[in-house]
């Protein structure tokens, strides 16, 4: 299912969210969560945004769902700017943009049963009586999977799975147009993952809409996004195809990342080289000069540290912000020294 003129779902332009705090030594510090994002969502896609931890990716799905406000940017949903939107103007769009978390357990009410918290949503928004509430809410839990006596059963009854399918449940409730799905299925076992994996592609296409897939896991983001952004320190580094990203990487950042990234059989795919970077990512509170990656890219070179790179096209739909990325190719990290430790099997 697509728009009738096609127009993105989601554009986000410039988008930052900063804050003020932290440590008592540093009170005055501002910490640059997201420092300037890009990112358009197509209908019916689903765009993962990867990266290592603390690179920003959740306060990004909580910028774009209004659960933060941005510090500055454009957030435009269905083509209106709901980045500035107060509480009162912004509680009929709800509808059609839902998030479902990390940690299901947590996000769902326990005080409510299965059916009330899949209802919820509908009754939040005044969405039909409550006979059709009831009616819809059973047609959803068997959407996803879920048994129709569980309906009366609380969040603590329930397996970690079972309750992953009632936030998508509930997320589906008002028929969204995006879901931003925060790591939703980080916190499952390994088969339990696939079926909700599986669910997500289902619903994805019986329904139509558009999903941010939030996520660390690259054989995830491998196996359900259409595209991929990767973030590094707040900032978008490389946007591509599923396809495009993984057979030709071109940041450094993100070929450090997928050389890294486990493969279920070590013979072959991505196996040869592992790189390791060295050090941490620095902190969000420390203002950096040029490339954000330059303290730790192995072949970062003097205008790395000094010029900030601007998005180029590496190939048709491949954006990479890279000084050494051309459309005839990009850096061999492999081949670096500075601060990378690599090994060849």
């Amino acid at each position: 299912m697509t728009d009738n003129d096609g127009a993105p779902v989601l554009e986000v332009e410039g988008l930052v969210k900063h804050y003020r705090g932290g440590s008592a030594l540093r009170r005055a510090a501002v910490v640059r969560a997201v420092d300037g994002v890009d990112l358009t969502i197509r209908p019916g896609e689903i765009l993962g945004l990867v990266g290592e931890s603390g690179s920003g990716k959740s306060t990004v799905g909580k910028c774009l769902t209004r659960l933060a406000t941005p510090t500055a940017g454009a957030v435009r949903l269905l083509g209106r700017d709901i980045s500035a939107l107060g509480r009162r103007r912004m509680r009929p769009l709800r509808r059609d943009v839902h998030m479902i978390f990390q940690d299901a357990y947590s996000s769902l009410d326990p005080r409510r049963t299965v059916g009330d918290i899949v209802a919820g949503p509908l009754r939040e928004h005044r969405i039909g009586s409550p006979a059709e509430r009831r009616r819809t809410a059973a047609e959803l839990m068997e959407k996803v999977g879920l048994p129709e006596r569980l309906a009366a059963r609380y969040p603590h009854e329930l397996s970690g799975g079972q309750r992953q399918r009632v936030a998508f449940a509930r997320a589906l409730s008002t028929g969204p147009r995006l879901v931003v799905a925060d790591e939703p299925v980080s916190a499952l076992d390994i088969s339990v993952q696939a079926a909700i994996l599986n669910l997500l592609l289902d619903l994805r296409a019986d329904a139509g809409f558009s999903c941010l897939f939030i996520t660390h896991d690259l054989s995830v983001a491998e196996f359900i996004c259409d595209r991929i952004a990767v973030m590094y320190l707040g900032k978008i580094v490389e946007t591509a195809s599923r396809e495009d990203l993984f057979a030709r990487p071109r940041h450094p950042y993100t070929q450090a990342l997928l050389s890294a990234a486990p493969v279920p059989d070590p013979g072959r795919g991505r196996a040869g080289t592992r790189v390791v970077l060295g050090g941490e990512p620095p902190s969000p509170a420390d203002r950096i000069g040029g490339c954000p990656f330059h303290p730790r890219c192995p072949v970062a070179e003097d205008r790395c540290r000094t010029d900030v790179p601007a998005p180029a096209a590496a190939a048709p739909g491949h954006l990479v912000s890279c000084h050494l990325v051309t459309p005839d190719g990009g850096p061999d990290i492999t081949r670096g020294r500075n601060g990378i430790v690599h090994h060849t099997s």
